[in-house]
């Protein structure tokens, strides 16, 4: 999935947007679709009234003599999903878009999100709404300075502001005589009231033994063992993101759209483990799972969710170091932390654990994409078959992958929004179809599909571009140059500990070569039944540094505004590399097994080099793919794979109809059988 639909860290995402679709002249001077100047004003259907919302809001800000409010578009756990419990700006906005900050004072509202979502807001916003076509800090507190007097307060729940988005806002305001104020009870929660959907209370449930890498006490064992060498000695870890508690106790539930996580914190000291959660959606099984014949360092205290900001707070006034992940800790925990009892890092120790996987941790991940390929394929046979006929659009098609994933051993839904664009859409990395606004698919457009899913045993993601007709040179030459970017960035043998950003220019540069680019991050890390965007691997400039066990996925692209978009995605683990000299130098292995479209491939341009991994890689999936696919006499998708993984050769692709590869195949398959 490309890496600028990341949630994980908003500030990323807000400038990804941005240097993605960079707005033009023309389309800053684009007419609002709403018309607020008539009396009534002309608005949209769609539009959202929110005048009780906001004079309830009004009521709120003047009772806590405040001049503005700010309402950011995220959780209190930097989550890349927010539930539907969490959607305060959407709520008192009527905009829905995933990115976005509104700021209400008493005479003004006002909306700041990128081009992505310009329409979108205009049709779903009333004229109480200014929308500003800007993103980031800057344009924001610009908005203020002029709006509220000097002297103003502007207040902020400091449970959805990260530490950085706090200094980045205390910074600009500093010499303003203009304030930001913390205040904890979020005020639009209060005008919300019952009308704001409920907690989730679904049960937190353990993950059965077989799929988890270690028990839950060896893992708190382990960070605990890193605490104790740490040169700062820190008596405690303080864990914000929801994955991390997810990762350490093996408990998951369903709170967040897409991931497997609940709302919890977790702080593990020296001598006792606190988990902040409802403690009432454990049932007797967990409870005991937990505190099984425990003893008093390793038994777990369940305490209310809600208690963590108190708790912390009176821990902190004891002799204590607080070890934090600042990527994830938000500013309402950070700022009851003395700072000279804090330890603060980029990321905690356990999302860094968590990020090297080990050796039964990468069997299952691979087991996962293995049946995830079974699925991708019935899709994209199913599609071979039926786009000619006009019968397929991008969302019924999205819905149809989903579907196949659902039918997969221990699936436990897709792992985000399946990505399912068609000609032009696929130009807009972020693009993903609604069942009101689609588009048919066509063999004579591109297609991409980018989606994944979610298994007991790990987390997939993988992205396949597919032409059905006959693609211009020049697609067929990006596209292949797209492969060739993937393949040498796979391929690649670097030096142990390097940082993925000192190697991404590999999966660019047979698109340099020729003046061609893309404009979002090159791969992610990748969880097990936890995030699809699992930071912090990557080969962004704040991941860090490569090492055996983790997995990440590679997927350059390459957009062509107004005409086609191509992504090639696949997940790799990280491996030791041999070489002709001693020393300690990794490489990738793929783990995704689906093949790349054969109309696409220009197989002139790959080097021998390119070509024999290609082959490699095509005989991999073969030994991986075909006996799930028989053994589940699926031999029309066994036949489509034996013929798009047929060796290519530098003079000419090998051709084969797909009539006489499912005849060979089934004779095959009935031999063996007989």
């Amino acid at each position: 999935m490309a890496w600028a639909h990341w949630g994980c860290c908003p500030w990323l995402i807000l400038f990804c947007a941005y240097a993605w679709s960079h707005p033009t002249p023309a389309d800053l001077a684009r007419e609002d679709v709403r018309n607020c100047s008539t009396s009534p004003p002309h608005l949209p259907v769609t539009a959202v009234n929110t005048t009780l919302r906001l004079t309830a809001l009004r009521q709120k800000i003047q009772a806590w003599n405040l001049s503005a409010y700010i309402i950011p578009d995220t959780d209190a756990h930097m989550s890349e999903y927010i539930g539907r419990h969490d959607e305060r700006r959407a709520w008192i906005t009527g905009f829905t878009g995933t990115a976005g900050v509104a700021v209400v004072t008493l005479r003004k509202a006002a909306l700041w999100t990128d081009s992505r979502y310009w329409t979108q807001a205009e049709r779903q916003m009333d004229c109480n709404w200014e929308l500003h076509k800007e993103v980031g800090t800057t344009p924001i507190v610009t908005w203020l300075l002029a709006e509220i007097p000097s002297g103003g307060s502007v207040g902020f729940d400091p449970f959805l502001f990260s530490i950085d988005s706090w200094k980045s806002y205390d910074l600009a305001l500093q010499g303003s005589n203009r304030q930001l104020v913390s205040i904890t009870s979020n005020l639009v929660d209060m005008v919300w009231g019952s009308e704001r959907p409920p907690v989730p209370s679904q049960p937190i449930y353990a993950l059965q033994e077989a799929f988890t890498g270690s028990t839950w006490q060896e893992k708190v064992s382990g960070i605990r063992s890193q605490m104790q060498a740490h040169s700062k000695a820190p008596t405690a870890v303080l864990l914000s993101a929801l994955d991390e508690t997810a990762w350490l106790f093996n408990l998951r539930s369903n709170d967040i759209p897409y991931n497997p996580f609940f709302y919890s914190y977790t702080l593990l000291t020296n001598s006792s483990i606190r988990l902040f959660v409802n403690k009432s959606r454990f049932s007797p099984e967990t409870l005991q799972y937990l505190n099984s014949s425990c003893t008093g360092p390793m038994c777990v205290q369940l305490e209310d969710y809600s208690q963590v900001r108190d708790s912390v707070q009176a821990y902190a006034l004891e002799d204590v170091r607080i070890w934090i992940g600042t990527s994830y800790t938000m500013y309402g925990l950070y700022e009851v932390i003395p700072k000279e009892k804090l330890l603060a890092d980029t990321y905690s120790p356990v999302m860094v654990t968590k990020a090297v996987k080990n050796s039964k941790e990468q069997a299952l991940l691979k087991a996962s994409h293995v049946r995830d390929a079974v699925a991708v394929i019935r899709y994209l046979v199913w599609l071979e078959k039926n786009v000619p006929k006009g019968t397929v659009d991008e969302f019924s098609g999205a819905e149809l992958v989903d579907k196949f994933r659902g039918e997969e051993n221990f699936s436990s839904g897709p792992s985000f929004q399946t990505i399912s664009a068609s000609g032009l859409n696929a130009a807009l990395a972020h693009y993903s179809p609604t069942k009101e606004m689609h588009r048919k698919l066509s063999s004579d457009e591109m297609y991409l599909v980018d989606s994944g899913g979610q298994y007991w045993d790990g987390t997939t993601d993988i992205t396949r571009t597919v032409h059905w007709g006959t693609p211009s040179a020049f697609q067929k030459e990006a596209y292949t140059r797209v492969l060739m970017g993937n393949i040498d960035l796979s391929r690649l043998i670097f030096p142990a500990a390097t940082s993925g950003r000192m190697v991404e220019a590999f999966a660019r540069k047979a698109l340099w070569d020729i003046g061609l680019n893309y404009g979002h991050g090159t791969g992610h890390g990748i969880g097990n039944f936890l995030c699809v965007h699992e930071w912090p691997v990557g080969f962004q400039s704040n991941n860090i540094k490569m090492a055996k066990g983790m997995f990440t996925s590679i997927e350059p692209g390459y957009y062509q505004e107004g005409e086609f978009g191509i992504r090639l995605e696949d997940v790799a683990l990280v491996v030791e590399a041999k070489t002709k000299y001693p020393g300690s130098y990794l490489t990738f292995e793929v783990v995704s097994f689906v093949p790349y479209d054969r109309n696409l491939i220009d197989v002139s341009l790959l080097s021998p080099e390119q070509l024999q991994y290609l082959n490699r890689y095509y005989q991999t999936i073969r030994e991986k793919v075909a006996p799930e696919l028989q053994n589940r006499q699926l031999l029309e998708e066994l036949a489509w794979l034996q013929k798009h993984t047929e060796p290519l050769s530098a003079s000419a692709p090998h051709s084969t109809s797909l009539a006489s590869a499912l005849l060979a195949t089934t004779l095959a398959f009935l031999i063996q059988n007989s």
